[in-house]
């Protein structure tokens, strides 16, 4: 009801103000002519004449109306240059401010409720450079005045910071056309304002804030610096501090370009994922389907069989699998690129000096102008009562265990259902162990639609896992029965019996022990970083699953070159890290795999979309190979053929999901796909049919009924009945 008492009152008032020939006073010609009268009345009643003025550009601007501009000029005329200045920059600022408020207060609540997480990177990024925006915009007097308020009103942005930034940003521009309206009998139109002379002022009034912009940040970099001695004189150009994926690309990047860079890693090359992550776990869930396609070899026509395989081979496999790995991330082979690796433990002691615990005991300081922290993550543990007495596995300390033993755990309790637990439970599962998978989430995967949760649980329990569903773990306890962990489970105590236990809770940055607290960054849950990689410290940077919430090695790879790049030449071109196109895949049997929006994303976040659907059961060569199961499903803009996200559940889905990974990082549609040709007969087939569903949906039917009875016509048989 207030809302639209107050939109009365503004239509009534600005019906009003057209009704009264309030458009024809505010034009050039009228001021001119009445000018003097203007004056006159100045004269007499000074103080009264100056606060009416005031009064009715508030009314102008906060309304809207046309008029503004030669009100600023009447200004210059009837008060002079400094007092028209100062009335004209209050008056407009309240104005502009008043405008923003209805318009908020208006429109606000019903855009954010209708586009909802849709506006959330406009939010966030007035949140952050809203002030910078504003300024611009004020400064540079070509966008409209009225649209410059109400796109601000419907955002977040504080009143009043927009009042402030919008009088110090116009004020350039009232000062233009107030000087103007003091040789207002020379003026003939608006247009004789801008003057070349005058252009040319704007145009570097719209140079300004970019110079205004790297004066502030020049300023936050030296009150962020305070306090700490930069040397004259730098060892390196880059150090990078860990050597996963992350640091490994960036000391490349830094090696190829010719700048001189030291790696520090104190452990092994190749960080987690060569050593404890992708590679190990990968080789495990080879041998594991070999095994289980063994015993299901009735299904390919063969005889099924029992597979027969020493544990201990296995695991020495999965070792020799990384050996043969490892030199595309030795020591070698970096240190022949120009890269000077160092085995040790650094830690930072300022913003450009890192000290190195070497491992063969010696020490080492190195100063650089910048830095990368790509230290990786490591297990989360959590504090569960009786787990250390109890004791347990990890997926960085699983192989070495394993590795020492003749058989596979016998009983095997998996905490935790996202992708390292299925994964582990699976593999581990069809190499002979009884595993139970411990699930606190009402569905496995929770990251992924409901459907795919299904059907992943639905292959887990196939292959004999015991997958217990919202079961939230209490405690463990250790007896002469042996190890148990106490879950409730529906406001009941159930104690689950175990050999082993495996904690694959996911994994949290590794921070602790790099000198960063000391340095002032918070390193509570993960390094922050602006949009640049960029810490607290401009000169340092974090790549990998220290910054990231993408804990994945091809994305610690894609942030490595932000981070390097604008390291070593930021102080020409910064770069963005785009985040737009990540894919991943989890490794179960079978594989599940994803890049953009899921369809509960889409729907939580009310991003409207299609979806379409392509069942592998009816793909030729999925059928032929005994992988008849699973789908793509495909994401679109609504009557559009744009990707917004893609997940795919089948054998080689990884595999598969690269072609729309491209497509939707080049801006390619589903018309796009359909159009380019797949080798028959393989799965990558699937992608062009799951185009031609979405073709098939969008057919355009009048036109085909036309076409019917054009073929009839040429038969010359009778045309088709019915409507078109």
């Amino acid at each position: 009801m207030k809302k639209l008492i107050l939109l009365l009152v503004l239509l009534t008032l600005a019906l009003l103000f057209f009704a009264l020939g309030g458009h024809e006073w505010l034009t050039l010609e009228a001021l001119k002519r009445h000018q003097a009268e203007f004056a006159a009345l100045r004269g007499q009643a000074p103080w009264l004449t100056a606060a009416g003025f005031f009064l009715l550009y508030v009314l102008v601007a906060a309304l809207s109306l046309p008029g503004a501009a030669i009100m600023t000029l009447a200004a210059g005329a009837l008060f002079g240059l400094w007092q028209g200045l100062v009335l004209v920059s209050f008056a407009s600022s309240l104005g502009a401010t008043l405008a923003m408020l209805v318009a908020r207060f208006l429109l606000r609540d019903q855009v954010q409720q209708r586009f909802g997480d849709r506006l959330k990177a406009v939010n966030d990024g007035i949140a952050r450079d809203g002030a910078f925006y504003l300024f611009t915009l004020r400064l540079v007097p070509v966008f409209p005045f009225f649209l410059i308020n109400l796109l601000m009103g419907l955002t977040p942005f504080p009143a009043r910071r927009f009042y402030w930034v919008s009088q110090l940003g116009m004020l350039p521009g009232t000062l233009v056309y107030v000087n103007a309206g003091t040789q207002l009998a020379a003026l003939d139109s608006l247009g004789g304002i801008l003057s070349p002379a005058l252009w040319l002022s704007f145009a570097l009034l719209g140079i300004f804030p970019l110079l205004a912009r790297s004066l502030v940040r020049l300023m936050q970099r030296r009150r962020v610096y305070q306090g700490w001695q930069k040397p004259r004189h730098f060892d390196c150009n880059l150090v990078v501090i860990g050597a996963g994926a992350a640091g490994l690309v960036s000391a490349y990047i830094a090696a190829t370009v010719r700048a001189r860079v030291t790696l520090i890693e104190a452990g092994k090359m190749g960080g987690d994922c060569l050593n404890t992550g992708c590679v190990p776990s990968k080789a495990l869930i080879r041998s594991a389907r070999l095994a289980h396609q063994m015993r299901h070899a009735d299904r390919y026509g063969l005889c099924a069989t029992q597979p027969e395989f020493s544990f201990k081979r296995v695991m020495a496999r999965v070792q020799e699998v990384i050996q043969k790995v490892a030199p595309h991330d030795s020591v070698e082979r970096y240190t022949a690129l120009g890269v000077e690796v160092l085995q040790g433990h650094g830690r930072l002691l300022d913003p450009w000096t890192v000290e190195v615990d070497l491992n063969d005991g010696g020490r080492r300081r190195l100063t650089a102008r910048s830095v990368i922290i790509a230290a990786g993550a490591e297990p989360l543990v959590p504090e569960l009562p009786g787990l250390e007495e109890v004791g347990y596995l990890t997926s960085d300390t699983l192989w070495q265990a394993l590795a020492e033993r003749d058989s596979p755990p016998r009983r095997l309790l998996v905490l935790g259902g996202g992708p390292i637990g299925c994964e582990l439970a699976q593999a581990l599962a069809r190499l002979g162990s009884e595993v139970t998978l411990v699930q606190r989430n009402p569905r496995l995967m929770p990251k992924e639609d409901q459907e795919v949760s299904d059907l992943v649980k639905e292959s887990l329990t196939r292959d004999g896992i015991a997958v217990l569903t919202g079961h939230q773990p209490l405690r463990l306890e250790q007896d002469d029965r042996g190890k148990q962990l106490v879950v409730r489970h529906h406001d009941r105590e159930v104690a689950l019996e175990f050999d082993d236990l495996l904690v694959a809770l996911g994994r949290r940055p590794r921070l602790t022990g790099y000198g960063l607290e000391q340095l002032g960054i918070d390193t509570e849950q993960r390094l922050e970083t602006n949009d640049y990689l960029e810490t607290l410290y401009p000169n340092i940077y974090a790549a990998g699953d220290v910054a990231g919430g993408y804990q994945f090695t091809h994305t610690a790879a894609h942030m490595a070159w932000y981070a390097s790049v604008n390291a070593l030449f930021g102080q020409f071109k910064r770069f963005k890290v785009d985040y737009s196109v990540i894919p991943w895949c989890t490794f179960v049997d079978p594989e599940v795999a994803r890049v953009g929006l899921s369809e509960a994303e889409a729907r939580d976040r009310g991003i409207a979309c299609e979806v379409t659907r392509f069942g592998l059961d009816d793909l030729d060569r999925a059928i032929a190979d005994g992988a008849d199961h699973g789908f793509i499903k495909v994401l679109t803009v609504p009557g559009k053929d744009r990707i917004l996200g893609v997940t795919i559940v089948g054998e080689h889905a990884g595999e598969l999901l690269a072609e729309y990974v491209l497509a939707m990082r080049h801006h390619l549609g589903l018309n796009k796909l359909l159009a380019t040709i797949h080798i028959y007969p393989t799965l990558s087939e699937a992608n062009k049919y799951a185009a031609g569903e979405w073709k098939k949906a969008h057919a355009p039917q009048r036109l085909l009924a036309w076409l019917a009875r054009y073929h009839g016509w040429r038969r010359g048989g009778k045309q088709p009945q019915g409507p078109l």
